[in-house]
């Protein structure tokens, strides 16, 4: 005889991914699937972390566009609905110039006309990092934001 386990709701992740044109139109484009792929997962265009996701999206692929880009390579956007919180993933295929560690992202001065999009991004996300690409050569930025009233999300 063997013993019954206790009932377990399962752990569902939902994943998108997608490969876009190095180009600002590639850029512009994955902002635009993030914020109708969140609403197909219940969260709606005007909540707050849909538009926290679609800035940090948008920086960080125009990031990859910008200082990652090679030619004729296309850069990815990966998100995924992990129990709680949004991960974004942003890869290109350039292993320099490589952004700094969280820890090391500084405020730009208020008339600097760079230098504010990583800043954005720490503000926003719960937290990030950059990782190597595996497979190699390039890497990924990875963002995540949490998720509030992560249990009354339709079919989490």
């Amino acid at each position: 005889m063997t013993a019954r386990s206790a009932p377990q709701s399962p752990v569902t992740v939902r994943m998108f991914t997608q490969r876009l044109s190095a180009t600002p139109r590639g850029a512009r484009l994955a902002r635009y699937l993030a914020l109708d792929q969140l609403r197909a997962w219940g969260l709606p265009y005007d909540s707050d972390t849909a538009q926290a996701t679609a800035v940090i999206v948008a920086e960080l692929a125009a990031n990859a566009v910008t200082h990652g880009r090679v030619p004729g390579r296309d850069f990815e956007l990966r998100l995924s609905l992990v129990p709680g919180s949004v991960r974004i993933e942003v890869t290109d295929t350039r292993t320099e110039p490589r952004p700094p560690d969280p820890d090391a992202v500084r405020t730009p001065e208020p008339l600097a006309e760079a230098g504010r999009g990583l800043a954005l991004v720490a503000a926003l996300a719960a937290r990030w990092e950059v990782l190597d690409r595996e497979p190699p050569p390039g890497k990924t930025v990875r963002a995540e934001i949490d998720v509030p009233g992560w249990l009354s999300l339709p079919g989490r």
